[in-house]
Parts: C-alpha cells; sequence; structure tokens
C-alpha cells in the first residue's frame, strides 16, 4: 500500500493549476486533499468537484465564521454541491450548532477548529483570551461534542487530551505535523506524523513537506509509510 487514506495532503498553492499539477505529481500516493481560503475564490469548489470526480475524498477547510442564519446557509450549499467529505467552521457553539443544521441530510461532516495552530499562548493573551491554547482547546472540544460534530481540528500536542474525552468515532484532524527534520515554518505546536497519530489523531494534514518537495510522491509515500507503521 503505498497511500494511507488517514493522510490529507493540503493543496495551499497560489492556483488552481499550481495544485491540479501537484496533484498530478503525487499520483497514486495521497487519495485526500484539502481545499483553503487560498483557493476558495479562484475555482477551490470546482477543483473540488474535479477531485471527487476523479475518487479522490476532499477537506473543504473554509472555516466558516458569521452570524448563525448566514452560515447555516452556507453549510446547506457546500453540502447540496456534494463536493467536500470535511468542512471546517469555528468551535464557537452557534457557529457549530448551525453547521450541524445546514448540513442535515447530507453526507457531509462537520469539524470545529478550535485554536489555530499558529497561536501559541502569548498571541491568545494578545488576543484577549483569558486562558492559554489548551484551555481553550479542552473548551471548544467539550462544546464540539455538545453541538453534535463529528470532530475537530486540534493541534498534535493536544491529541492525546482530546481521545480521552471524546466518543471513540470523533475524528481529531491535526495540521502542524511535520517529518522529522523538516522546517517548522509559522507552526507553533507541532508533531511527528507517528507521534500525532500515537496520540490519538484520526487524520494527519501535511502541507509544505510534500508540497515543497523536490518529489512530492516519495514525500507523500514516506510519511505514509511512518504513519502505518503506528
Amino acid at each position: 500500500m503505498s497511500h494511507d487514506p488517514r493522510l490529507i495532503t493540503a493543496l495551499d498553492l497560489p492556483s488552481v493549476a499550481e495544485a491540479e499539477t501537484l496533484v498530478g505529481r503525487i499520483g497514486a500516493a495521497c487519495s485526500y486533499y484539502k481545499i483553503g481560503l487560498q483557493l476558495l475564490p479562484i475555482g477551490g469548489m470546482e477543483l473540488a468537484s474535479r477531485l471527487k470526480g476523479g475518487g479522490y475524498k476532499v477537506f473543504l477547510d473554509f472555516k466558516l465564521h458569521d452570524i448563525p442564519a448566514t452560515v447555516e446557509k452556507a453549510t446547506r450549499s457546500i453540502a447540496t454541491a456534494g463536493v467536500g467529505d470535511l468542512l471546517t467552521v469555528h468551535a464557537e457553539p452557534p457557529v457549530m450548532r448551525a453547521a450541524v443544521e445546514g448540513r442535515a441530510g447530507s453526507g457531509l461532516q462537520i469539524l470545529g477548529v478550535t485554536v489555530l495552530t499558529a497561536y501559541d499562548d502569548a498571541m491568545l493573551s494578545e488576543m484577549g483570551y483569558g486562558m492559554g491554547a489548551r484551555d481553550l482547546v479542552m473548551r471548544r472540544v467539550d462544546q464540539a461534542v455538545e453541538a453534535g460534530l463529528d470532530g475537530v481540528v486540534a493541534s498534535p500536542l493536544e491529541a492525546e487530551a482530546i481521545r480521552a474525552r471524546v466518543p471513540d468515532d470523533f475524528l481529531i484532524v491535526t495540521p502542524g505535523v511535520r517529518p522529522a527534520g523538516a522546517a517548522l515554518g509559522d507552526q507553533k505546536r507541532v508533531a511527528t506524523p507517528a507521534d500525532a497519530l500515537s496520540a490519538g489523531a484520526s487524520h494527519l494534514v501535511v502541507g509544505r513537506p510534500i508540497s515543497g518537495a523536490p518529489d512530492p510522491a516519495e514525500a507523500a509515500k514516506a510519511i505514509a509509510a511512518e504513519m502505518q507503521s503506528v
């Protein structure tokens, strides 16, 4: 097996053409792709449709955050399009409840974004939060379970504590995953693929270690091999 279905490659690239080129270079080494805000306004949904048509799974990392009525309608539109398997919303109770209402009747799974992995305690303090990243993550995890979400996005450093307090089928999707020796970039709370899975993550999102590699397919295969050793 050359790929692992728990590996999600992030298509965080400047254009749809570059994203499709990367998918082509990776080939059979990955079956799951993330499309985020960078591609959304320039053909991201159309790209998602083509990927789904090609047999891939798609993570729509749109991080919806608005008044509940707008989030509900946006989620319904995305669910109706049928081009995504996962969709993110910010993990605030009214937002999460609205997204659950909006996806009703579809197979779209909703993830709550707890605390972005580029944030640390100092940044949260600057933003006005009265608690650190770990405490805020746990509070939002409990609220996500109560709202009926399918999972959360959280750093691998919180995965073990989250897994201990959620249902067995609850998804824990972890960005900030870096193979040993890889550059951290703008990520603050990171772990290796094996460590993240051992801690309880269900899926790993990997961007630059694959997209920036000289051979993206080999990079994806190496990460999959590490994942399959867990």
